[in-house]
């Protein structure tokens, strides 16, 4: 048995180094004892552990890129067997060097979980070093030192990182593996534990105002909190004695926010409305008729949808179609053209009911919802589906559009219009493709919403599926005759 001992502060050529001359002389895993040095003062390798010269038929040392990359991590790991397992692979690797794509593998699955420990470890140094002030020389740079508490030799690995972030400032980072500093041209690293310095600035306060600002009590999770951020690196941060306070307020502020919510709309819709009300009042359509009702729709506020829209989206058509046509909600570009269907979906609306031989123009279209729902993700508008108390606000709108119209036959396109229709939530594949009773003698025939078929992945069934589509517009057109 052959005993080496290694600083084991990171360092990663000292491993190397060893684990090569080893490897060269074909001495195998069993035989090496690696140990981790002490913090005493010493040599890095003990004298009567040095490898021997490689042996006269010794495997050409090639590795794949990939285990140079786990190594360099996972030598950064506090685990004391870091070092046997590390040799473990490398001496695996010379016969198999497909042996990191097997998942499976105990000693692959052990390293991979090291390996992520490390990274995990290096990306809290990054979002949770926190710089403090310093006196400094009159006419000098601003001085800064940094308390960090590791898990792992990391110190080294990430100084490169604060030396890109923060060139323009001399800092100390100190922790209990190790210290790093920036004094504007050079880097240097220590291996030397550091004890914690007891030290404050001004911007304690800004930190605990910020972070007060922006917890969002509705989505406070206390236990995804404890694991992301463990006890010791909330010790370390001034605003962590907010914490328990907002916590335990956190309830109460929730109920408030939720009182807020049905009086207080987006700050810049009372701004929209205050310059609505200086504009001079239209001249209003006749009571009762479908341009009046249209033009009280346009100021409908029965639910928030209303604050973020471009504005309201109401039915079209003749006042005596006989067939009318209800989807869900506007979408992007009928939101901001404000008429029904002229977008995607309304392409594919169009082209069945061309090949049924329906006129547009004498049927009436109109939404369940008369606002578009949606969520901003850079410069798109992402649509969202209305939930039930918003398609219950709209019906209002949907019977008096039916009061007016009187239509033999009601096309529902999609589940939300069949619900805002009928009340009833049922699955759509059981009520497709059939007439359906009303009252007032008139028909309700159920299909897909024309959106549906523009979002089938897979084109031989997306075909199918249009087929059918247009199959039904004929089977409406019929009903209608």
């Amino acid at each position: 048995m052959r005993r080496i001992v290694l600083e084991g502060r990171g360092n990663f050529e000292e491993w190397r180094k060893a684990a090569r001359a080893f490897a060269a002389a074909g001495i195998l895993p069993d035989d090496i004892d690696w140990q981790e040095k002490s913090s005493e003062p010493g040599f890095a390798f003990q004298r009567d552990a040095l490898p021997p010269d490689p042996a006269p038929n010794a495997r050409p040392m090639s590795v794949p890129p990939a285990f140079m990359a786990l190594a360099e991590a996972v030598i950064c790991h506090s685990d004391p067997g870091r070092f046997s397992l590390l040799y473990s692979l490398l001496w695996r690797l010379l016969e198999n060097r497909n042996l990191l794509d097997l998942a499976s593998d105990e000693e692959v699955s052990r390293a991979r979980l090291m390996q992520k420990s490390v990274h995990r470890d290096a990306h809290k140094m990054t979002a949770f070093v926190r710089f403090k002030e310093v006196a400094a020389p009159v006419g000098g740079r601003r001085k800064f030192i940094a308390w960090f508490e590791p898990d792992h030799y990391i110190v080294a690995r990430k100084a490169p990182f604060f030396q890109r972030r923060f060139t323009d400032m001399d800092w100390l980072i100190a922790t209990p593996k190790g210290s790093a500093a920036w004094v504007g041209e050079r880097l240097t690293t220590s291996d030397a534990p550091c004890e914690k310095p007891d030290i404050s600035d001004a911007t304690d306060d800004l930190w605990r105002t910020y972070y007060a600002s922006i917890f969002n009590p509705a989505r406070l999770k206390v236990k995804a909190m404890q694991a992301e951020m463990p006890k010791k690196y909330w010790k370390n941060l001034p605003e962590a004695d907010l914490i328990p306070g907002l916590i335990a307020d956190a309830e109460a502020k929730v109920l408030a926010m939720a009182e807020r919510e049905a009086t207080m709309p987006l700050a810049y819709h009372n701004r929209i409305r205050e310059a609505a009300a200086r504009m001079p009042a239209p001249k209003r359509a006749p009571a009762g008729t479908l341009e009046a009702l249209r033009e009280e729709a346009a100021a409908c506020s029965r639910c928030p949808l209303h604050e973020r829209a471009t504005q309201t989206v109401f039915g079209e058509g003749p006042v005596d179609a006989g067939i009318m046509f209800v989807g869900e909600q506007p979408g992007d570009q009928e939101d901001l053209a404000g008429r029904p269907f002229i977008g995607p979906a309304g392409t594919v609306f169009d082209e069945a009911i061309a090949q049924a031989g329906i006129d547009r123009s004498r049927l009436y279209v109109t939404n369940a919802v008369k606002h578009f729902k949606y969520e901003p993700r850079g410069k798109r508008r992402i649509h969202q589906k209305p939930n039930l108390g918003e398609v219950q606000h709209c019906r209002w709108w949907l019977k008096l559009e039916l009061d007016l119209i009187r239509p033999r036959l009601v096309v529902a396109m999609g589940a939300t219009a069949f619900y805002a229709l009928t009340g009833e939530k049922q699955k759509l594949a059981d009520v497709r493709g059939r007439a359906i009773a009303m009252q007032e003698g008139r028909s309700l025939f159920v299909t897909v919403h024309p959106s549906y078929l523009l979002r089938i992945p897979d084109e031989k069934r997306k075909a199918q599926e249009l087929a059918r589509f247009r199959q039904e517009m004929s089977l409406i057109k019929g009903l209608a005759a």
